[in-house]
């Protein structure tokens, strides 16, 4: 891929870095491909905030929160494109046979799109409401792909993913870690409380994925082109048109987001995450740390941004700042295709 940096994109690394400041973030990144060319790639911080910690740079490996459920969206895609599941429609307990009863009426397409219904509490599920009639954004239902990923390749989610995806993929700064190492930042784990939970297992089912921003930037950029890369078609297009487009069910009020296979699809409703003037076909995901990617295939673009942040002041508004990340970025996209 060629790169062919720019300034043009420098109010939006200035935004990233106003942020940064905002949320007391100590390292933060900006990567944007656009027409297959790298335009813009950033670095601020360092990996905490000792004076001697590392400085970022491309080598630094984010985790990057919820952000990994997209990596399960593309293996259940994966999945359905192996005919292991028949149809998203099919109910969650002709998969999972230990939630038969408490999940009756409850579809693959309910789990990845939250509106499921169930919730946890004490080790108990509940039903909040009947599927398909709202939605809820709750990792019960993560939990369940997970282990019915698992279930039918017989393989970790990671394994799988590593197997089928990154190796052909070359992404190689991309795995659920459980040790430090020099490249990640890594200074969630040394607080008994950290938003991103425990780091012990390498099967995929915590929130320890680690990548860097040019790993996610070609994460992302796989998904724009459909699974082809230099020229070579490595997995069907149909895996990847399959969890961007609309999974949603129609049952769900107009109101409430639309979904993909996990992924936010742009969408006119309050709880949207996209800046309102994303083109229709954008999509995006954001995960807790900060770290986001934006998808406008109306300039052929991918636009990434990377944080650790680890808490949030009283006046930070995260659904305000990703809808002005996003215009801002449109804006910045529209006037560099002219």
């Amino acid at each position: 891929m060629r790169k062919l940096m720019t300034n043009h994109f420098q109010s939006l690394n200035e935004y990233v870095y106003n942020i940064q400041m905002d949320i007391s973030a100590t390292a933060a990144a900006t990567y944007i491909i656009m027409n297959d060319t790298i335009v813009n790639e950033w670095y601020s911080g360092r990996h905490d905030s000792s004076e001697v910690s590392r400085i970022v740079d491309e080598k630094t490996e984010f985790n990057v929160g919820s952000i990994r459920k997209t990596y399960l969206g593309l293996a259940i895609s994966l999945l359905v494109e192996q005919d292991l599941i028949r149809s998203i429609d099919e109910e969650v307990a002709d998969y999972l046979h230990e939630y038969k009863g408490v999940i009756k009426g409850i579809t693959l397409r309910h789990l990845l799109t939250h509106t499921h219904g169930l919730f946890e509490d004490r080790g108990e599920m509940s039903r909040e409401f009947r599927a398909g009639e709202n939605w809820a954004y709750r990792n019960i239902g993560i939990n369940m792909l997970i282990r019915l990923v698992s279930n039918l390749s017989g393989k970790t989610l990671s394994t799988f993913m590593q197997d089928v995806v990154f190796e052909i993929y070359k992404l190689n700064d991309t795995g659920w870690r459980t040790e430090n190492h020099e490249h990640l930042i890594y200074n969630y784990y040394d607080d008994k409380d950290t938003w991103v939970g425990p780091n012990d297992s390498h099967s995929g089912d915590q929130g320890n994925l680690f990548i860097s921003a040019r790993d996610l930037a070609m994460w992302w950029y796989i998904h724009l082109k459909k699974g082809c890369l230099n020229g070579n078609q490595l997995l069907p297009k149909s895996v990847f048109e399959r969890v961007t487009s609309l999974a949603t069910p129609k049952t769900v009020p107009p109101h409430l987001p639309r979904n993909g296979y996990i992924w936010w699809l742009q969408n006119d409703t309050p709880l949207n995450q996209l800046g309102e003037r994303l083109p229709s076909c954008s999509y995006q995901i954001l995960g807790i740390t900060g770290c986001a990617c934006l998808v406008v295939p109306e300039f052929n673009a991918v636009v990434v941004r990377m944080y650790n942040q680890l808490s949030n002041s009283s006046e930070y508004d995260y659904l305000s700042d990703i809808r002005q990340f996003g215009n801002l970025a449109n804006d910045l996209l529209r006037s560099y295709s002219i």
